[in-house]
């Protein structure tokens, strides 16, 4: 890795260690896990409404929690996750996939972070699909759980409100950078897609009406996810939400499985390596208690979704033979032969870059959004999802080489806020004022303060000019 790249490693590793260590206490935001508050500040918009049961192979419900920037040895430390540990499988050769939060997010959903180095504002076009475009295609039911997004479908970069735990001032819960589904406008720009990313609130009563659907994404807001704690505050979080829902049903039955991994390892330097472990009752009960080193990353999460309901891939990441091995157990019910690479074997990559790979998130480094590998081999054995707007011909080997646009003075397109509101519980399209790589949220639900330029005209101005091209896809 080149030296500056190590130095700005070092200097966010820093920075991100001192934020990391604001001292607070945990206090529960709500009565229980499955109660409303008003700590969430939005109110549940009703049940979800979900089709019918779609049998996997293997399980057939899915829930990922993602917690904040801890290294492997220091989660390994905690009584929370040691005693955890006991009941679930400990993968302990999993990785994030890049530096900082963002893209990672961003990659669990869409098979790739297209060159994201920062966590700016961004949003993805429209013909770019994501695991919900897999799921939808087999009726297998979803939702991403937001905790403290003040309402449905919130595009905003942040959400701030009252701080519950002091009981004075305000504090940031909620950030975009943390939803990796609401960046995509293939969610973010269709009303019921967008509406199925949730608030805490909502979890309680899809709780109640068990209504809890088959794949899920669960993010705990800044402090109970460890991004602006510790290790010992997400502990205290886990006794309180996770723990009690282990041993129920509507949550947790004989056919669930629960993914508790960190998006990304604190330390820069080192490679990304994260503490990750399954749980839930359709972990087979032999395995409880065990580890398994077999090499994964967060594209495992897709290929093991893909692998155990016999869905498409999206043709990145989640079909790159090295990056992609499915849950050693789940690829064994699948039929799925994983790679051979395991514990610190040499043929793991470093997976701690930040910045050095082109893309159309990359703004030193900007190539177009291009078409997946449309012939690439995932792993449910389905072939390659492809959006119906996409220009399959526009792929990585045709597109032009990286263009520097900060040195030419030009602003990312993806980095301006298209408009999406979903304030009143339907979508409107505002009109742009401004154009901004962190537009801030206001401090209300109806608030959207420095939206940017609409998708097309940035497009069409900016990569014609740029690159001699009139669309990026």
């Amino acid at each position: 890795m080149h030296p500056s790249l190590l130095l700005v490693g070092a200097m966010l590793a820093f920075a991100t260690s001192a934020f990391a260590a604001v001292a607070q206490s945990f206090q529960p935001p709500a009565s229980s896990p499955t109660d409303p508050s008003g700590n969430y500040t939005g109110q549940s918009n009703g049940t979800i409404s979900n089709g019918p049961l779609v049998s996997g192979k293997a399980f057939d419900r899915f829930i990922q929690i993602w917690i904040e920037n801890t290294d492997y040895a220091t989660a390994a430390s905690s009584p929370v996750f040691q005693n955890l540990s006991k009941e679930g499988l400990l993968l302990d050769s999993f990785y994030g996939v890049t530096h900082p939060s963002e893209p990672n997010y961003i990659a669990a959903v869409g098979g790739d972070f297209f060159g994201a180095a920062s966590d700016n504002f961004f949003h993805i076009p429209q013909n770019i699909s994501t695991v919900v475009d897999l799921l939808e295609e087999k009726n297998i039911s979803w939702a991403s759980y937001q905790e403290n997004m003040p309402y449905d479908g919130f595009t905003g970069f942040n959400y701030t409100q009252k701080n519950y735990l002091t009981g004075n001032g305000t504090y940031t819960y909620y950030v975009r950078k943390h939803n990796g589904l609401i960046i995509f406008d293939s969610v973010a720009n269709v009303s019921s897609r967008a509406l199925r990313t949730r608030n805490f609130n909502d979890f309680a009563a899809d709780f109640k009406a068990d209504a809890i659907p088959q794949w899920n994404f669960v993010t705990p807001n800044l402090v109970n996810d460890g991004h602006d704690t510790t290790i010992d505050f997400v502990g205290d979080w886990l006794n309180y939400w996770l723990i009690p829902l282990l041993g129920d049903d509507k949550f947790n039955n004989n056919r669930t499985l629960i993914l508790l991994t960190f998006d990304e390892s604190e330390t820069y330097t080192i490679n990304n390596r994260i503490y990750t472990l399954v749980l839930g009752g359709g972990l087979p009960a032999d395995l409880k208690g065990t580890t398994d080193s077999t090499f994964y990353t967060h594209y495992t999460a897709l290929s093991t979704v893909q692998a155990n309901w016999g869905l498409k891939s999206l043709g990145r990441g989640d079909a790159n033979a090295t990056l992609n091995n499915v849950i050693d157990f789940v690829a064994k019910q699948t039929s799925w032969t994983n790679n051979g690479i395991a514990g610190n074997d040499s043929s793991i990559p470093l997976l701690n870059i930040t910045g050095t790979i082109p893309g159309p998130l990359n703004t030193v480094l900007y190539v177009p959004f291009t078409a997946p590998n449309t012939s690439a081999v995932g792993t449910g054995g389905g072939g390659v999802f492809v959006s119906p707007l996409l220009d399959k011909n526009f792929t990585a080997a045709s597109a032009p080489k990286p263009v520097n646009l900060t040195a030419s003075g030009l602003p990312n397109p993806w980095s301006t806020d298209p408009g999406f509101n979903y304030a009143n519980g339907t979508e409107v399209i505002q009109a742009p004022s401004a154009t901004s790589t962190k537009p801030a949220s206001g401090k209300n639900a109806g608030a959207r303060a420095a939206v940017g330029m609409r998708e097309g005209a940035v497009v069409t101005v900016l990569v014609g000019f740029v690159l001699g091209v009139v669309m990026v896809l």
